[in-house]
């Protein structure tokens, strides 16, 4: 006798201890918590041939973005298709299977389509929902972070369990389409509908950190920090935003204390999404000056162990980012080079006859990104103005939130100054400005730039603005 889940979806499988795993790898999911891996699988030992499950787990090995895992998770469901009976799957599941299947060999945008279309037609699975968010969010796509959640939303009532989680994910999806009164709505109430919703936590600290409202942005994360500090696998990210607020703060010291005791430590170093932050951030204070090749040669360390296979142009950004940073021109040029043979033959999507993303995503963004940040380091600006400026509003292309691409928009920025590009620096900063009036960095790098233009005295007008 099938059974259905916790959502109200019926499911093939008649394990009732299955499905109980099943519910709790769910709430793990939503909330980053610990035990995961180990729910998913109890699951599977109490159901072996439990179709969602085996997507589940496939799922999980891909959106860890670390390209072994990935490799990994394939044999692991290839095992399972080719000897698995499959005949009294549902139609749901198969669906299941099928976006499993086109995600692990690497098809993030195909296989985003088709999880809506199971969200489309089973608006409370939970599994097609915040699996597809969070592809929405690793390719940038703001426009799908948005409506796959707002389609879905009115099956769910305030009475549902994770209701709360909706609005979480409404949040996040409204932040980054610019609607950030509704998103900070939105994301206050699911925090006070659930105050351990780290997801919904972070989606409130995006609305601050995009209107520059760092004070207010620390003072929730205070006010929260016994809700999000501790029990989950996200707490690095919401730290790396509480470090992003320290740096218009002018607490630069404050943003390296935090890398040094959370963002970054040995126990953890390995771990791509968390490597993605420490290094980030230290990025940005390598922009202005800070000498922070230490760490820079920590990370690097970590990184050139995930510099093959290509899988994520994001990630390639980053360990360019440490190459550079640690004065490992050398690895990073090696890096650009092979990126460079691996996209003169790239693998094809078997599934679905295509290529898979991040061919698109390393050839139009990854490549340019991680040549100007060569570029920089080789003290060639404005090479690396001419490789950023053109690509600057296709950015979201590659994956990350505009928090997180903003380092590439500095990093411009900053050459175009180093440079004595007047003209480019003038055009960046009236965009920045436009957005974001109230930042002190870009009232800072305002000041540069007129007083790099010789009208000194605007400059120091801009400076105590």
């Amino acid at each position: 006798m099938a059974i259905i889940d916790s959502s109200g979806n019926i499911t093939s499988s008649e394990s009732a201890k299955a499905l109980e795993y099943f519910d709790q790898a769910q709430d793990d999911f939503l909330y980053f918590r610990g035990a995961l891996i180990e729910n998913i699988d109890q699951s599977l030992k109490a159901d072996p041939n439990f179709a969602l499950g085996h997507a589940y787990k496939a799922y999980v090995g891909v959106l860890g973005t670390e390209a072994n895992d990935a490799t990994q998770s394939r044999k692991i469901f290839e095992t399972y298709i080719s000897t698995a009976n499959l005949t009294n799957l549902l139609g749901r599941e198969r669906l299941h299977l099928e976006a499993a299947q086109i995600l692990l060999e690497g098809d993030f945008l195909a296989a985003g389509k088709l999880l809506d279309k199971i969200s489309k037609e089973y608006p409370r699975d939970l599994l097609a929902l915040a699996v597809g968010h969070q592809i929405d969010f690793f390719t940038g796509n703001a426009t799908m972070l948005l409506n796959r959640i707002k389609s879905a939303l009115p099956a769910w009532t305030p009475e549902d369990k994770y209701y709360s989680t909706m609005l979480g994910m409404l949040s996040f999806g409204l932040e980054e389409a610019g609607q950030y009164e509704r998103a900070e709505q939105a994301g206050l109430e699911a925090v006070e509908r659930n105050a351990k919703d780290v997801w919904a936590i972070h989606a409130v600290t995006h609305t601050y950190e995009m209107q520059a409202q760092f004070q207010k942005g620390m003072n929730y994360l205070d006010t929260r920090l016994n809700d999000w500090a501790t029990g989950n696998f996200f707490l690095n990210h919401n730290w790396w935003h509480y470090a992003l607020y320290t740096l218009e703060a002018g607490q630069d010291q404050r943003a390296l204390h935090i890398h040094d005791t959370i963002l970054f430590t040995e126990d953890q170093g390995n771990i791509a999404l968390q490597l993605l932050d420490a290094t980030a951030l230290c990025w940005r204070l390598h922009l202005e000056g800070h000498n922070v090749r230490d760490r820079f040669i920590k990370h690097a360390t970590y990184w050139k162990e995930k510099t093959e296979p290509a899988f994520y142009a994001f990630n390639d950004m980053h360990m360019v980012m440490a190459f550079v940073g640690a004065g490992l021109e050398q690895e990073a040029e090696q890096l650009i080079k092979s990126r460079e043979r691996w996209l003169s033959n790239p693998p094809r999507s078997n599934k679905v006859n295509g290529q898979i993303s991040n061919v698109s995503m390393t050839r139009n963004i990854g490549l340019p990104i991680c040549k100007a940040i060569l570029a920089f380091g080789r003290e060639k600006y404005q090479e690396a103005v001419n490789l950023l400026y053109p690509i600057r509003h296709q950015l979201h292309e590659f994956g990350g939130s505009h928090a997180q691409r903003d380092v590439v928009l500095q990093t411009l920025l900053v050459v175009a100054l180093k440079a004595g590009n007047s003209g480019v620096a003038k055009t960046l900063l009236n965009e920045r400005l436009e957005a974001k009036p109230r930042s002190p960095y870009n009232w800072l790098k305002q000041a540069d730039l007129l007083e790099q233009m010789g009208e000194r005295l605007e400059g120091v007008v801009a400076k105590e603005k």
